[in-house]
């Protein structure tokens, strides 16, 4: 599981039937704890399914490869990241 922050929406005009109620997001991966507070991240930016209605701005949590489709079981899912979870506060101490 990775931190990102949420950075864009994205619209799709034609997509597979499985995708018919997907919200997806664009986000920007946190690459280190000190860099949580820049903006831009400067990570990686891919797309996730969102599970948690984030808006933009949103600290989250993203699952990806097999266990970002977990779930959706047993329906099967064509995807490599999921937002499973919006983080309000991160305390290290």
């Amino acid at each position: 599981m990775k931190l990102a922050r949420t950075v864009g929406t994205v619209t799709l005009s034609k997509a597979h039937p499985s995708f018919a109620t997907a919200k997806l997001r664009c986000v920007e991966v946190v690459d280190s704890i000190d860099q949580i507070d820049k903006q831009p991240l400067g990570g990686d930016t891919m797309v996730a399914w969102d599970l948690c209605s984030t808006g933009l701005g949103d600290l989250v949590a993203l699952a990806e490869g097999p266990e970002a489709a977990q779930p959706f079981r047993p329906d099967v899912k064509c995807i490599d990241a999921s937002i499973v979870a919006l983080l309000d506060e991160i305390d290290l101490e």
